[in-house]
């Protein structure tokens, strides 16, 4: 399956707090620029990538996506969803590929512990798209032209890749109704 991101701007990114955070561990191997498409409404995801990289303070986990607030819309298949705090072991998510790409991949493990957050909202013309994640440096989006961008450096007028969708879901499957999200 393939799917469809487009470049959005950085409009805002705040400390909100702690909360509860979820990891997902998956049972193979993820290229570094493969994650889990995440967000707080269904106008659209951002591309949260594996943390297959060292940073300062984390050895790379090569089978892992920091994914974000337990709230978070999580993209089981491109099309349908559910949320980071119903994931189970046992389930295939689609792993997105910055080549926009996808495989479904089995998790292997949920873990879920409070950390600290931010909250990035991004533009792509009128659409507002926005996810709350650790402020951690082990946590990346696809940025511009492939790039990985850590998530605590993001900034107004950074660019990421999105993949835009429309509001309206009953049980992760889509329904037309009528619906403000923010």
């Amino acid at each position: 399956m393939t799917i469809q991101l487009e470049e959005a701007e950085i409009i805002s990114v705040e400390k909100v707090g702690e909360g509860a955070r979820v990891c997902i561990d998956f049972i193979d191997e993820l290229d570094p620029l493969e994650g889990l498409l995440v967000g707080n409404t269904g106008y659209g995801y951002m591309l949260v990538l594996s943390e297959n990289r060292s940073t300062e303070t984390y050895p790379a986990r090569v089978f892992r996506v920091n994914s974000g607030a337990l709230h978070h819309y999580v993209s089981i298949d491109g099309e349908k969803t559910t949320y980071l705090g119903e994931v189970k072991p046992g389930m295939k998510l689609s792993l997105f590929h910055q080549n926009q790409t996808s495989r479904q991949v089995t998790v292997g493990r949920v873990k879920m512990e409070k950390r600290p957050f931010l909250r990035v909202v991004s533009r792509v013309g009128n659409i507002e798209i926005s996810s709350t994640i650790q402020e951690a440096d082990s946590v990346h989006l696809l940025g511009a032209n492939a790039k990985e961008v850590p998530a605590i450096s993001l900034v107004a007028g950074d660019k990421i890749m999105v993949a835009v969708d429309e509001p309206g879901r009953h049980l992760g499957e889509k329904i037309e109704e009528e619906i403000n999200e923010w």
